[in-house]
């Protein structure tokens, strides 16, 4: 499986992994979607893609084995 993707999908928030039309889940909140697609990203070592309501990325996670991961500096 590849990366998974947070877009917005009419009024709800879709998880959306990477190169496949059906959402893997739908959500009321953005902050719902995120949570759930943490746990898919987490669970198979990807990538989690956060797009704003206008579609552009927004951020970015990543969840993979990177030997020299860059310090997030978010949290």
């Amino acid at each position: 499986m590849g990366n998974y993707h947070v877009v917005p999908r009419g009024d709800k928030w879709a998880v959306i992994g990477e190169n496949k039309k059906k959402a893997d889940s739908l959500h009321d909140t953005q902050k719902e979607a995120i949570r759930r697609g943490k746990e898919l990203a987490q669970r198979e070592g990807n990538e989690l893609i956060i797009h704003g309501k206008d579609g552009k990325i927004r951020d970015k996670d990543s969840y993979g084995n990177d030997p020299f991961p860059p310090r997030d500096k978010k949290f």
